[in-house]
């Protein structure tokens, strides 16, 4: 997978990466250059995702899972943590959310420790029902074993929800330290997390939460800062084919010549294409910039 990525970005101008350790990782396994990489993070659109604590429980805590149940998404881990949370913390409750092959081991531990009253399965949740499931709890939990950048955090934190979260991939990055709780993905180390968050949850504020991640978060400013990415790789200089080629064969002893190959098949058959259907004859689309009355009198009859 490395030599593919490493094929994938040999030719590129510039790339995106959604955190710091995603940059460093796609740096290390493709051998771009480090000013090549931007890193513009996710956001979330915190009109849909607004707090209601009107639907949280007053006499209980609430921890919501909202996540695809396989391994990567640390659904093994759930299976040891929720019973201990449940035994140490009588006032606790569990709604999770999603499906995926790590279902069934979610639903035998709750048959096993007798915890159907404590945890409720939900299955798939459709995007949409999302933030009516986050409002339902105080706290969220994120047990993925690996993640470059956990937009669910983002929503969950845009609900008015404290933050539990495993300490790997770019998550650190995502909230500031008093919105989120890390831990190490191992049981023990979740479940001491879960109980500092019970601790500090009173001192939280869903709006003043809310409020903060609409500052922080829009994809307004991740439109705009995506434009100066292109805007970099449009001024950037042209490359030959041998620079092209260059950069190809430096990606190993023998992937570097098949890379090459490739390209080279690649480059004669975008030049059969330009004999039979020349790009000169191709009518353009006006620019979205022109005005209305420009765009009728340069628009052609027909597009291809």
């Amino acid at each position: 997978m490395n030599k593919v990525l490493q094929f994938t970005l040999a030719d590129v101008n510039q790339a995106i990466c959604v955190s710091h350790t995603s940059k460093e990782n796609t740096v290390l396994r493709s051998g771009l250059p480090p000013n090549k990489v931007f890193v513009i993070p996710n956001a979330v659109d915190t009109a849909m995702f607004k707090p209601n604590p009107n639907c949280r429980p007053c006499n209980e805590i609430v921890i919501v899972v909202i996540s695809r149940l396989v391994y990567r998404k640390g659904a093994d881990l759930l299976v040891e943590v929720i019973p201990e949370v449940c035994r140490l913390y009588p006032n606790v409750r569990f709604i999770v959310g999603g499906d995926g092959p790590k279902r069934v081991r979610l639903e035998e531990m709750r048959e096993k420790n007798s915890l159907q009253e404590r945890v409720e399965m939900l299955g798939a949740v459709p995007h949409a029902q999302v933030q009516s499931v986050l409002v339902r709890g105080h706290i969220f939990l994120n047990s993925s074993l690996t993640e470059a950048f956990c937009i669910a955090i983002l929503e969950a934190a845009s609900c008015g929800l404290l933050t539990v979260s495993t300490r790997v991939g770019g998550v650190p990055e995502v909230l500031p330290p008093d919105m989120i709780v890390l831990a190490e993905p191992v049981p023990g180390d979740m479940v001491t997390a879960i109980g500092k968050a019970i601790k500090i949850l009173p001192k939280t504020d869903p709006y003043a939460m809310h409020v903060r991640m609409k500052d922080l978060y829009s994809w307004s400013d991740v439109a705009r800062r995506t434009v100066v990415v292109y805007d970099h790789a449009l001024v950037s200089n042209p490359t030959t084919m041998l620079q092209r080629l260059s950069r190809y064969y430096e990606c190993g002893a023998w992937a570097g010549k098949l890379f090459c190959l490739i390209m080279v098949l690649d480059f004669i058959i975008w030049h059969l294409i330009e004999w039979w259907q020349p790009a000169k004859n191709i009518c353009l689309v006006p620019e979205m910039a022109a005005s209305q009355k420009d765009c009728k009198q340069d628009a052609p009859s027909t597009y291809s």
